[in-house]
């Protein structure tokens, strides 16, 4: 029986080597895995009905598409400022105190943003939406919770799981918006308001589930698993990356896939207006470069576990240079190439979200995980709202072909860092 952790000792094989040994799971991970990947369909609906009606609420409610602009970022910013809290709450009681922290959070911001469309109060709508951010720092939250108890051969792949958990709620979050405003309305609620209840239960049911079903807790479990010399002094997340190289690349790796991600995808929708596109032709290519984020994130995983998270990043930043490169090509009228570009920014953003965070975890003892990784989270959103606001002034000034020119440029750094890290890994690893 070994440890978690550790590799069990080699044994003589017999007949056919196997292609990929058998690890041994801990025995309440299964049932982590199951509360957390049903937890984030929840969550996915949370936050997707809010990305589908937000910004027109809060245009309309405002009477300015300027104010509709903040309500994202309002959003993206409640997300990273609430990855801290949320990362205490983990360090000192636990993943569920996190995650019930954080979906409490977007059940009470998905209130007030109903209130306010009941008020008819803008001022109030964005106050929402900043801890409606909340909910969606549960859910970036909750692919670490997957590693806790994972077997490092493994990781990757139970990560990817939660992952892609989030394709469910993606999908079905916007399409039960309208039924859900069409329902709010008969029984008397405000425009808006309708949906914002769906959000708000959405996200009450997944706080329920984790705090009543995420038992025993991983990261407590997996903590008092580990060895005593691991579990150093507690320092803070910028200490941990200043003193460990391989923890700043992997963060160094999620910003930058998500910031490439962000600022093409929101930008690409305005470029296909100018070659007149439908709204159903921009809704089919959001919908496939969701698909590339989310679908095919157990692929990221299995091939992260199985080359390992340098190379899943390399190959993330590869696909992400690959559909940058694209887009710079592709007039407004071309759908067929931006549908093929934003499919391969999903996919190059899932390798480097999933190859990333693998990454990250097992830099890093247990002890220090959730301050590194809630800074991680943070520095994420902060990158996607900082590219988000780049990609506006940068088309509007200049084009969108040379923001995707620059998101090129974005890429090739890290790519070349990675590429340096991998061939002056020890041998053997």
């Amino acid at each position: 029986m070994t440890a978690l952790g550790e590799t069990p000792a080699e044994s003589t094989p017999v007949g056919p080597t196997p292609v990929e040994p058998a690890v041994e799971r801990h025995p309440a991970q299964r049932r982590v895995l199951a509360v957390l990947t049903a937890t984030q369909v929840l969550g996915g609906i949370g936050v997707a009905t809010g990305v589908a009606i937000s910004t027109l609420a809060a245009a309309t409610l405002s009477g300015s598409e300027t104010i509709g602009g903040l309500a994202q970022t309002s959003a993206v910013t409640g997300a990273a400022v609430l990855a801290i809290p949320m990362a205490r709450a983990a360090a000192r009681h636990g993943r569920r105190a996190a995650l019930t922290l954080a979906y409490g959070a977007g059940t009470l911001g998905a209130v007030i943003a109903g209130l306010a469309a009941a008020l008819d109060a803008w001022p109030l709508l964005l106050a929402g939406l900043f801890v409606f951010g909340g909910g969606a720092a549960g859910g970036l939250a909750a692919r670490y919770a997957a590693t806790d108890l994972a077997h490092p051969k493994r990781a990757a792949r139970d990560l990817s799981i939660v992952v892609w958990a989030t394709t469910i709620g993606s999908v079905a979050g916007p399409n039960l918006a309208h039924p859900a405003d069409r329902l709010g309305r008969a029984l008397g609620l405000a425009e808006w308001a309708g949906p914002y209840a769906l959000a708000a239960l959405a996200y009450g049911l997944a706080m329920l589930g984790v705090f009543a079903l995420l038992r025993p807790d991983p990261l407590q479990t997996a903590g008092s698993l580990a060895d005593s010399t691991t579990t150093a002094p507690k320092s803070s997340g910028w200490q941990i990356l200043r003193t460990t190289p391989r923890a700043r690349l992997a963060v160094a790796g999620i910003v930058v896939s998500h910031m490439v991600m962000v600022s093409v995808m929101t930008m690409t929708p305005v470029h296909l207006n100018h070659g007149h596109a439908s709204l159903s032709v921009v809704g089919v290519v959001i919908s496939l470069h969701i698909a590339g984020m989310y679908a095919l994130s157990p692929v990221a995983g299995w091939l992260a576990d199985r080359w390992g998270r340098i190379p899943a990043l390399l190959t993330g930043m590869a696909l992400l240079a690959s559909a940058a490169a694209l887009a710079t090509v592709s007039a407004p009228h071309d759908v067929t190439r931006l549908t093929i570009a934003l499919i391969l920014l999903g996919l190059g953003w899932s390798f480097g979200l999933v190859g990333g965070s693998a990454l990250l975890t097992e830099s890093v003892p247990t002890a220090h995980r959730p301050a590194v990784q809630g800074l991680s989270d943070l520095m994420m959103n902060a990158g996607g709202a900082l590219g988000g606001l780049a990609a506006g002034a940068i088309v509007t000034v200049f084009s969108y072909g040379t923001l995707a020119a620059i998101a090129v440029l974005l890429v090739l750094p890290m790519t070349a860092a990675l590429t340096l890290t991998w061939i002056r890994r020890p041998a053997g690893a």
